[in-house]
């Protein structure tokens, strides 16, 4: 069935080009400062934006208030005005199309991976301006970067609460010195309520995560408390086209296929954060749950990602379940693509798998992509995004290694047996959903590490 603009009241409005995200060198409406009522120095000092300051929640595992402490709802629901400003913005024009107007269905399968023909995404959406092949590089200020975009693409500044407690200020000063976290609209997007979360934008951080920003992170998947709101990561070399640290984010009232997925434990750490791998699905994965808090669960995974960043091993990260379920895709389809071993065929969809696709989001850019899609032609491109047997078992060790470092794990000695199990015992788990997926083998070339 298509889902043309499911849980969608939006006003249709003109399909124009954001004010404030045109190329450099256009005409702009002059405001004062640069023009643009941008975020950078020229128009930030003296400027104001609405704050959201969320309560930082680190509770324990089954935690009981505390009397006279209990939990108390905010002034106003995070997701809701989130929704409601992003609405707001649609209305304004400021985005680059009307993803209101995509058509999307569910592809008939097992998994039921979600197919959407955004064919204005591929033809507005801004190029990548930096090298393909390292994960990690130096933020470079004469690039697109996120202290370009205006004012009023920003819904709200995201801070924690001064006295934990849940508070929202319609027109609050910008601290410049301590460079705000803010909530922006993507005006590319590619679903309902399709945001921006970019930590400290004005310290002008690269793409790479660190713990600080991706608790930030975990804190706004908390604070939104619905599992339909996800959060998503694509480090460089894994289709983030912008080299200025941020997550993306949006609502889709639906399962994505790759959270149906079955999976097996590995090991639990001391601080019972669960790590599983993901089984029966095209993209290998792992996946981190549980915590006896918040903290925790973010200190693992982020680590994870660090290690990946450092052995310039490209991933991309979804956030799941209100925070509570994390899964990282280390992935290769780049460096296929460089090395020539990606098909024409799949070459010609030009589709960019990243988190969003990978998690069985297929966004699609040609109407005759979407009039074919099969649940066999998904799992085709992600096997290719995959890495191999052989190598996502060097990597899993890698990172084990790593976070054996700061965390006494209570696993096998030799983590690389645990693994050879897990694979060997992979053939049962499969029966668990074979059912129609397609018989393919995910991709045997093995993708070597980037130096």
């Amino acid at each position: 069935k298509k889902r043309k603009t499911m849980m969608l009241r939006i006003k249709r409005v003109p399909t124009v080009v954001s004010n404030f995200q045109k190329e450099e060198g256009e005409k702009q409406v002059a405001r004062g400062g640069c023009g643009r009522n941008c975020l950078n120095k020229c128009c930030i000092p003296g400027a104001k934006l609405p704050l959201y300051a969320f309560k930082r929640v680190n509770k324990l595992v089954n935690e009981t208030p505390v009397p006279g402490h209990e939990i108390r709802e905010p002034p106003v629901a995070f997701l809701d005005l989130l929704l409601g400003e992003w609405e707001d913005r649609m209305q304004r024009g400021l985005f680059r199309y009307d993803v209101t107007a995509c058509e999307t269905k569910v592809i008939p399968g097992e998994y039921g991976f979600i197919a959407q023909l955004n064919e204005g995404r591929h033809l507005k959406k801004r190029p990548t301006e930096f090298r393909v092949d390292k994960v990690l590089q130096p933020f470079d200020g004469s690039k697109f970067n996120f202290t370009k975009v205006g004012q009023e693409e920003v819904l709200f500044q995201f801070e924690p609460s001064e006295d934990e407690e849940a508070q929202f200020f319609p027109n609050a000063p910008i601290d410049v010195e301590n460079s705000p976290s803010v909530v922006a609209i993507n005006v590319s997007p590619i679903e309902y309520g399709h945001v921006l979360l970019i930590p400290q934008v004005l310290e002008c951080f690269p793409q790479r995560i660190d713990r600080e920003s991706f608790l930030l992170a975990l804190y706004m998947a908390a604070e939104a408390a619905n599992p339909y709101f996800r959060l998503g990561y694509n480090s460089l070399g894994a289709f983030a086209t912008i080299n200025h640290l941020h997550f993306q984010a949006y609502y889709l009232a639906m399962t994505f296929p790759v959270e149906k997925a079955p999976t097996k434990k590995i090991t639990t750490l001391d601080g019972s954060v669960k790590i599983s791998e993901l089984l029966n699905y095209p993209v290998k994965s792992l996946v981190f749950e549980g915590g006896n808090t918040l903290e925790d669960l973010s200190n693992t995974v982020s680590d994870t990602c660090i290690c990946l960043q450092n052995n310039n091993i490209p991933y991309n990260v979804l956030i799941s379940d209100s925070g509570k379920r994390i899964f990282v895709f280390p992935q290769c389809y780049a460096e296929k693509q460089a090395l020539g071993e990606v098909s024409a065929e799949l070459l010609d969809t030009q589709v960019n798998p990243a988190v969003w696709e990978i998690s069985g989001h297929m966004v699609l850019k040609r109407k005759k992509d979407y009039e074919e899609a099969s649940e066999e032609n998904a799992w085709r491109l992600l096997a290719e995004v995959s890495l191999s047997e052989e190598r996502f078992r060097e990597v899993t060790a890698l990172i084990f290694e790593v976070i054996a470092l700061g965390s006494a794990v209570n696993a096998p000695e030799n983590v690389a047996e645990e693994m050879e199990a897990t694979t060997q015992s992979d053939e049962e788990a499969d029966a668990v959903g074979q059912g129609s997926r397609p018989s393919l083998v995910v991709g045997k070339q093995e993708c070597l590490v980037l130096h």
